[in-house]
């Protein structure tokens, strides 16, 4: 089911960029509220790289969780388009509670890469989506977990992957990078993570994943953490759509577990 993020005028719209305004539903059939995993596709906020997309919501959805992919703004987009798209999603999400049966306290982001910046973003920012007056935006945009994988947390030089930081920010990159360097934003209210990377991650360094885990810890802020020795970056799945790397594909079911343990009754 395909579903619109904005049915009227959409904020910050540019005529001059692509605007899917739009997200894919993958909804069970239930009797009981269910957690929603809503994905981020990544692609350095400049696309939306496909085996991130629906392969990974079908995924979830296989594992008895409601799953959701955004097709989010990118370049030439600026912040904060991205982030209201994805807050829309979560508000959709949340309005449509009882409708869908997903539990509205169960409701996870998660992202790749620069997906996963976005990710952290509705982790530990607040809420920007409060633009059209209508009764989603009435809606909180908190999320109550995050699944972050070789995610980019840290648009800073040193980090990897500038260029995203750059598509996201436009010419204010310099003025305003430490900004969106999101481990600064952890606080005791983020909420819990599960967080993956590989070690030799060429284009997304690893530090990414453990200054942010580390800043989870300082805030006392539970997390699963799982850095896995070898695989490059965007492995997606870790099967044979892109690298078929035995030890990478173990984390979809341990995050899948991460959630039933998580926020088990």
């Amino acid at each position: 089911m395909t579903i619109k993020l904005w049915e009227n005028d959409i904020p910050y719209f540019n005529e001059e960029a692509e605007t899917p305004n739009m997200m894919t539903a993958f909804i069970r059939e239930t009797d009981k509220p269910l957690p929603a995993v809503i994905v981020f596709p990544g692609g350095g906020y400049v696309n939306r790289a496909r085996h991130e997309a629906e392969p990974i919501a079908e995924y979830y959805y296989s594992m008895g969780f409601h799953a959701f992919v955004v097709e989010y703004r990118v370049s030439p987009n600026r912040y904060p388009a991205p982030l209201i798209d994805a807050q829309r999603a979560i508000k959709i999400v949340r309005y449509n509670a009882k409708k869908w049966n997903v539990d509205p306290d169960k409701i996870i982001t998660l992202g790749f890469s620069a997906g996963g910046h976005l990710c952290a973003m509705t982790l530990t920012m607040d809420d920007v989506c409060t633009v059209t007056g209508d009764e989603i935006d009435k809606m909180s945009a908190k999320v109550n977990g995050g699944i972050l994988c070789y995610a980019l947390t840290n648009v800073e030089e040193g980090y990897g992957h500038v260029g995203a930081g750059k598509n996201l920010l436009g010419d204010s990159y310099e003025d305003l990078k430490a900004d969106y360097s999101l481990e600064k934003k952890v606080t005791a209210d983020t909420p819990p993570c599960f967080i993956w990377h590989t070690f030799e991650d060429p284009v997304v360094n690893v530090k990414n994943a453990l200054f942010f885990a580390d800043k989870l810890k300082e805030n006392n802020v539970s997390c699963e953490m799982h850095i896995f020795p070898n695989g490059r970056h965007g492995l997606g799945m870790g099967d044979r759509i892109t690298d078929d790397i035995k030890e990478v594909r173990q984390w979809a079911k341990l995050s899948s577990d991460w959630i039933t343990r998580t926020f088990e009754e």
